[in-house]
């Protein structure tokens, strides 16, 4: 018997290894600020958060400095970049498991809504999910947990049969002040530890452990 039903997954780092596309476009948009960033850990850190706060965060760009270099990062991605993100080993096998076995599988991403349907059409992994769900392009910085709730409300999820996968602890925190379990993909861009600080309920070294968990 499945303990849970409905089963919400971050995309950049848990569904797709995004850090290609990602990374591109981030030193695009540097480069516009006369910034040449060659560190790849540096530039991992744009997957997870929403673009604002990487930055500012990151780079001390704030207000419509921060809006121009967004444009920049937009434009380089949404030309082409968004296509370099193949689908990590394993994840197909996972949700096609879960689909049939009825669960309610939705996107829940701080990707602005309409590039993470994109990219899902893009990668072909449409066809597994009931609903994708993130913030409009205008929203600077979406939290992860009013996404979740925004999921929950659309999809009429109950809390205690909810799981949300993610590979970063904004993914997980959000989780627990929501009050929903979550996986986190070790897989993916974030540490185990950052993940077992941040209070993931389990832990998946493989894409394919998620669907043990569930």
């Amino acid at each position: 018997m499945m303990k849970y039903r409905y089963i919400f997954f971050d995309l950049d780092g848990t569904l797709t290894q995004s850090e290609f596309g990602i990374i591109a476009s981030a030193k695009y948009a540097l480069s516009k600020f006369g910034i040449i960033e060659e560190d790849r850990a540096k530039l991992l850190k744009f997957i997870g958060p929403p673009l604002y706060y990487s930055f500012e965060k990151f780079y001390g760009i704030t207000g419509p400095r921060a809006d121009e270099a967004i444009k920049y990062y937009r434009e380089y991605y949404e030309a082409d970049a968004y296509k370099d993100a193949p689908v990590f080993g394993g994840v197909e096998d996972v949700l096609s498991r879960l689909k049939a076995d009825g669960c309610k599988l939705v996107v829940v991403t701080a990707k602005p809504q309409y590039l993470a349907e994109r990219v899902i059409e893009y990668t072909g992994l449409d066809r597994f999910f009931d609903h994708i769900v993130g913030p409009g392009a205008e929203m600077k910085n979406p939290s992860k947990a009013d996404l979740i709730r925004c999921a929950i409300d659309k999809t009429g999820a109950d809390p205690v049969k909810t799981i949300m996968v993610g590979d970063r602890h904004y993914d997980i925190e959000g989780a627990c002040e929501v009050g929903v379990d979550s996986i986190g993909a070790v897989y993916g861009y974030g540490t185990a530890d950052e993940l077992r600080k941040a209070g993931a309920t389990y832990l998946a070294e493989t894409a394919e452990q998620i669907g043990d968990f569930v």
